[in-house]
């Protein structure tokens, strides 16, 4: 389970020495809107020592590289030989590009004797949700979330929850058909200082089926941890459901009533997945 990643600048020593301490499943080592253009040649070379150190309390490690030709490539082969389970590929339009990363990434893989590394592609205009779904199906993609800021700068609209949610619920349902991994809010995750808002809109990303959310404010992991996990309450009434359900099934029925609300194999499916997770 991946419920919370929290975005770290890769050229900040302070804020990488604590990121273990978090309590993220996830660290985002940020090339891109988070370092400097004058710093981000340092950012990149501090990766080899970065994502060992964010990830040594358990922590899945990515890193955000830039979209710009001059930078991915170099961008890509430094978190691979660092280590980095995985690339957020910012501003993706087509799975071209996805498709060159790998082949740049199964080169250095081999050179290295180390596992394959996952792609998450990041929607971030107009035609890029209208693409999401052949995005999603394009190599190695782990998983799939929306660039809100950078969606509603394309719109030449403000980043609101009502101008997300369509785009970022299309993208979301891309990535449930490939069968991938969906992270997000039906917000920005910039306003960070706004902790019930964004309880509120976790709490909704999850009735909604995705799996986790980024955030830029260490404040923000708790609340993502709590949302996208099973509280024990939801696991009990899980098992019972299942319960009825499994005696039902002995007895020939198709369907069962428990609390009001009729039992099927779509309800009881749910509840399986709910104990997965759980």
């Amino acid at each position: 389970m991946i419920r919370s990643l929290l975005y770290v600048p890769a050229s900040s020593e302070r804020f990488v020495g604590k990121a273990h301490e978090r309590g993220a499943d996830a660290i985002i080592l940020d090339l891109e809107d988070a370092v400097a253009p004058s710093e981000k040649a340092g950012a990149r070379a501090n990766l080899a020592a970065a994502a060992p150190k964010v990830g040594q309390s358990g922590a899945t490690v990515f890193v955000r590289v830039n979209s710009e030709p001059e930078r991915i490539r170099l961008d890509a082969e430094a978190a691979c030989r660092a280590g980095a389970f995985g690339l957020l590929v910012p501003k993706v339009q087509k799975p071209d590009t996805l498709q060159e990363l790998a082949t740049l990434l199964e080169g250095v893989e081999r050179a290295t004797g180390r596992g394959q590394t996952v792609l998450v592609p990041m929607i971030e205009d107009p035609g890029a949700v209208l693409d999401a779904r052949v995005i999603a199906k394009a190599p190695r993609v782990f998983a799939m979330l929306t660039g809100g800021e950078d969606l509603a700068t394309a719109l030449d609209a403000e980043p609101t929850p009502e101008v997300l949610q369509f785009p970022k619920l299309m993208v979301h349902f891309a990535a449930k058909a490939a069968g991938v991994r969906s992270w997000g809010l039906l917000r920005t995750v910039a306003d960070y200082g706004d902790l019930a808002g964004i309880e509120q809109s976790a709490r909704q990303a999850r009735a909604f089926g995705f799996d986790g959310a980024s955030c830029v404010h260490p404040a923000v992991v708790p609340i993502l941890n709590r949302a996208f996990s099973a509280s024990d309450e939801e696991l009990t009434r899980a098992r019972s459901i299942l319960a009825l359900y499994d005696e039902a099934k002995a007895k020939g029925l198709g369907a069962v009533e428990f609390e009001g609300r009729m039992i099927d194999e779509p309800v009881a499916q749910r509840a399986r997945a709910l104990l997965t997770r759980g």
